[in-house]
């Protein structure tokens, strides 16, 4: 076998004009070409870039804040929940108040628990 260190060393001592030449004899001497291959590998990384948006939304209560009272009143005008139901919901936290609902809607409903003084998150 090959002293793969000594072939390692020959390879790092050519210049850029002496490795395209050896580039040429390779593709002549195996039949491939190096360009076939950046291409090949171009359309694969090309169709993993698209990342899906995300289009449904649950809306975590992460944490009642200081005005639990005050978030209560919230979740059960958010949720249509009855007092013992969305007491239960914020102290439990976290725990979701709304799910499969979209960007506008989460933003909304967020918007409201922390302005009521609780801690939301977006999942």
């Amino acid at each position: 076998m090959a002293d793969l260190q000594k072939i390692v060393d020959d390879l790092s001592s050519l210049t850029v004009l002496e490795a395209a030449e050896l580039a040429k004899l390779l593709e002549e001497k195996w039949g491939v070409s190096a360009a076939a291959a950046v291409a090949v590998a171009g359309p694969a990384a090309a169709a993993a870039a698209p990342v899906e948006e995300k289009t449904e939304f649950t809306v975590v209560l992460a944490a009642a804040g200081d005005k639990k009272i005050e978030v209560i009143k919230e979740v059960r005008a958010i949720t249509g929940l009855g007092l013992k139901e969305a007491k239960d919901l914020v102290e439990g936290a976290p725990k979701p108040v709304k799910e499969s609902v979209n960007k506008d809607e989460a933003d909304k409903i967020k918007a409201q628990l922390e302005k009521a003084g609780a801690k939301v998150e977006l999942k």
